[in-house]
């Protein structure tokens, strides 16, 4: 008997509405059993069960164990071992709930919790007695464990030559599990991991707000602090490579939505719509009790719109309305069971969701102020600049000003800062500028060029025919020309760092240096100073807009200028965040931290990255404590500023300059070379991002189209044979 199997074969059932339960004890017991024990655990994180929670926890495992005795009973095996996994399952939820930050934000106290663990572990160490009667060993017991370390070891599975911080964990837990007490050991050592983790203290105390830049792995990152989840199409398909069940999730939702069959090429962006809601709902889910026990200002899924449509008001808002009414009436029928027992007068439904809305061009100015005025929360995105930064959130507070006066409560939204994308372009402007220099001392330009590229890994077939190779952005380039050809050396693919022993061996044979080593010394001198633009860049507006010296100059303007209470204008100001996003290196989290107006988003590997250096010897973290706010070297500033493309991501327009005098913000020496509107399209980053992610998205598309048409076949073939 392959109890690991019959466990993951587990299918929920329908939930009816409403839930048929006179108390939360009887949700909780009959929605785990139903199959879902996350959202019945999840149920539980109510601040009005608190100072209770030891009573209802009580009833629930009088209930729970009822059913685990009673199936001792049942002839199906099968269904003795879904009970009895769903039982454990929903304990293990409740546990690490009161393990990590979600007790703290529902009000539960460190005894009341430890009561409370001290009942569940009480409780599973009797049902793994009644498996070892029956079994030798708590086989069931075990096989649960083993479900929700897999489920840890998702994250970048797709990817084997990375490891992300959530798989690590699920490593080092699978190595304390014994077999006579699994699920006691599961959760002891899930302690440890929580407690001890950099995330888990920075989030308790307050240092920084953190979102998960990934779309998977997100309950585990809730028990850290997480608050968030910022993701992009390239993710979205990710999730599904990680994640292969989805697509069968994806083909479940498709066979009730029988009109999305109907001619799937022409419907292929209602398609990738429907596939990355399948794949974003359950991320919603996660972070649900958290928009509600902290009143929408966190637990936010930040969800992309089609990047086909960016550039177009009309699109994007007509996207953001289907998929924003269709996530809503999901979530209508979801919150009668988390909110169950709720006060009536909160409101149920209300979508947890921002939009990411790309600063691609100009138009991305009035799609954020429309939906903010609606409303519904934006995360800008494909964001570089100070200068479209800042316009995006004179927007986003025009917007919510708006939505405020007419009695919408307001959520948390979010400024992103691609920092290490930026950083990625100006390292491939310098690596550029470099082969160029070196080629100019040399007759045969080509070749030289063809030799460094067989070095970097690209194969040249012809030296003047097309030369071919990943950009590292997520699309391929062809490259004919001379100049083609050093840009595609020069990308990321294949110079990253800027310090890489090839290219400084190629510049010295050349003579453009004397010695790779002095090559080498001023390449990673030049890395060093690229490697503090996004930080820069996120620091300046976040100090524009939310250092302790401008913060009231604002709450003044949006009184002053949209009529506002006090109160409302400082509501408004506290939920804008930068969001700062596309992180290379662990310090590019520790110098962005801040206890205000700030959530980093982080990706799995980066994530390890970030615990590793909070491992180090000497580490403290007290020297990083507002580290936005930190004043850096001279130096660095002046070197980049010599750099054309950092003076537009870091200099203000004169518009924004004007604006900025007006709320008695200092520009004096902030420079009006910044990125205007109309060249927000055609900045290096901008262009290369928004290549990746229109790429990455008509690829997953395309995938989605041709799973709708499998199902359709199934369809048709399954009407045919009953026929």
């Amino acid at each position: 008997m392959d109890v690991y199997s019959i466990i993951n074969s587990i299918k929920p059932e329908e939930l009816p509405s409403p839930p048929p339960v006179n108390d939360h004890a009887g949700l909780v017991v009959f929605t785990a059993l139903k199959g879902y024990p996350e959202l019945a655990a999840d149920h539980l994180l109510n601040p009005q069960i608190k100072g209770k929670l030891v009573e209802v926890l009580g009833s629930i495992t009088r209930q729970l164990n009822l059913e685990f005795v009673k199936s001792s009973n049942y002839v199906d095996e099968k269904e003795r071992i879904k009970i009895r996994a769903l039982a454990y399952n929903v304990l293990i939820e409740i546990a690490l709930n009161l393990l990590g930050l979600e007790r703290v934000w529902a009000g539960f106290s460190d005894d009341e919790s430890e009561k409370a663990l001290k009942i569940i572990k009480e409780t599973v160490k009797s049902w793994e007695e009644l498996e070892r009667a029956k079994y030798e060993k708590p086989v069931i017991a075990h096989a649960v464990v083993k479900t929700k370390i897999k489920d840890m070891r998702k994250v970048l599975s797709s990817k084997p030559k990375r490891e992300g911080m959530v798989a690590a964990i699920g490593q080092d837990v699978e190595r304390k599990i014994s077999e006579n007490t699994p699920i006691e050991d599961f959760i002891e050592a899930m302690r440890v991991e929580i407690k001890n983790n950099i995330y888990y203290i920075m989030s308790k105390e307050g240092i920084c707000r953190f979102g998960n830049d990934y779309a998977i792995g997100l309950r585990w990152l809730r028990r850290l602090g997480y608050v968030q989840v910022s993701t992009n199409p390239v993710l979205a398909a990710v999730a599904y490579d990680d994640d292969p069940d989805l697509w069968e999730k994806f083909k479940e939702y498709l066979r009730k939505h029988p009109e999305l069959l109907e001619n799937p090429d022409a419907k292929a962006d209602e398609l990738a719509m429907a596939a990355t809601m399948v794949a974003l709902w359950p991320n919603m889910e996660v972070f649900r009790p958290v928009a509600y026990l902290k009143n929408f200002t966190d637990g936010m899924i930040s969800y992309q719109l089609n990047p086909n449509v960016a550039d177009s008001v009309k699109g994007s808002l007509e996207d953001a309305l289907k998929i924003y009414s269709a996530t809503q009436e999901y979530f209508s029928k979801y919150d009668e069971y988390l909110l169950w027992g709720w006060p009536t007068y909160i409101e149920r439904g209300r979508p947890n969701i921002v939009f990411k809305v790309a600063g691609s061009s100009p138009a991305a100015i009035d799609i954020t102020r429309e939906l903010e005025t609606l409303g519904i929360g934006t995360n800008n995105t494909v964001t570089f600049t100070v200068a479209q930064e800042a316009s995006l959130i004179l927007a986003k507070m025009e917007g919510m000003a708006k939505a405020a006066k007419r009695g919408i409560r307001t959520t948390k939204v979010y400024e992103t800062n691609m920092g290490g994308r930026l950083e990625d372009h100006l390292r491939e402007v310098v690596a550029a500028n470099y082969i160029r220099k070196a080629l100019e001392k040399v007759d045969n330009k080509i070749r030289a060029l063809a030799n460094l590229a067989e070095k970097l890994g690209i194969t040249v077939e012809s030296l003047e025919g097309e030369w071919r190779g990943a950009s590292g952005w997520g699309y391929d380039i062809v490259a004919r020309t001379l100049e083609e050809k050093i840009n595609l050396l020069a990308s990321r693919q294949y110079i990253r760092p800027l310090n890489k022993e090839v290219f400084a061996e190629f510049l010295a044979e050349i003579g453009l240096f004397e010695a790779k080593d002095k090559a080498l010394r001023e390449l990673e001198r030049k890395e060093k100073i690229i490697g503090y633009a996004g930080t820069l860049v996120a620091q300046r507006v976040w100090w524009i807009f939310f250092s302790p010296e401008n913060r009231n100059k604002w709450i003044a303007y949006l009184v002053s200028r949209y009529n506002l209470d006090p109160e409302k204008a400082e509501e408004i100001l506290n939920n804008i965040d930068v969001l700062p996003a596309s992180k290379r290196k662990p310090s590019d989290t520790y110098l962005t931290l801040a206890r205000n107006n700030m959530t980093n988003t982080e990706f799995p590997d980066h994530q390890l990255n970030v615990v590793k250096m909070s491992q180090e010897p000497g580490f403290k973290l007290s020297n990083y404590e507002d580290a936005i706010a930190i004043k850096h070297d001279p130096e660095i500033l002046r070197e980049l500023l010599k750099m054309e493309d950092f003076r537009k991501a870091y200099e203000l327009t004169e518009d924004l300059a004007r604006i900025l005098s007006e709320v008695g913000i200092e520009v004096k020496d902030m420079g009006t070379n910044g990125l205007k509107p109309d060249e927000w399209a055609t900045f290096g980053s901008t262009v290369k991002t928004m290549t990746g992610f229109t790429e990455g998205y008509n690829k997953f598309r395309e995938k989605v189209v041709d799973v709708a048409k499998e199902v359709a076949k199934e369809i048709v073939k399954k009407a045919v044979s009953v026929s």
